[in-house]
């Protein structure tokens, strides 16, 4: 059986490639979404994003994959409920960061959603959603 990844991004994240390049670069994020397709034939990738907490927090509740690949964004830094439906599913989730919040904004470095995480990977760009497929990949 294949196995199936989710990649959930959250608010703003529908604007990369034109928001904050300096921040997060000029690529947006569904030609690396088919980059990643490609790079990782051999499973299946699924992409949601939204800027709504509880369209989030139900796609995680209603996943029916191996892993969830979530860039919180700001929700990371403010949102208990989704901390909480991370902890209420079995299917292991990574936390994705495209720049390094340890060298943001004091507000920016609290995640209320690493704990209930298997790992993160933040500070790598866009490669750190790669990272995390490869982290599930071996860790499976």
């Amino acid at each position: 059986m294949k196995m199936h990844f989710l990649i959930i991004n959250g608010p703003n994240l529908n604007l990369l490639g034109k928001r904050e390049v300096e921040i997060y670069g000029n690529q947006d994020f569904e030609s690396y979404f088919s980059y990643l397709k490609e790079s990782f034939s051999l499973i299946e990738l699924s992409y949601f994003q939204s800027n709504h907490e509880g369209a989030i927090i139900d796609k995680i509740q209603d996943a029916q994959v191996n892993g969830i690949i979530l860039n919180a964004a700001a929700y990371t830094h403010t949102s208990i409920a989704i901390r909480d439906a991370i902890a209420a599913v079995k299917t292991p989730v990574i936390e994705v960061h495209i720049s390094d919040l340890s060298k943001r904004e004091s507000f920016r470095q609290v995640s209320y959603l690493r704990d209930v995480c298997i790992t993160c990977f933040m500070g790598y760009g866009l490669e750190g959603y790669k990272m995390a497929i490869e982290y599930f990949m071996e860790h499976n």
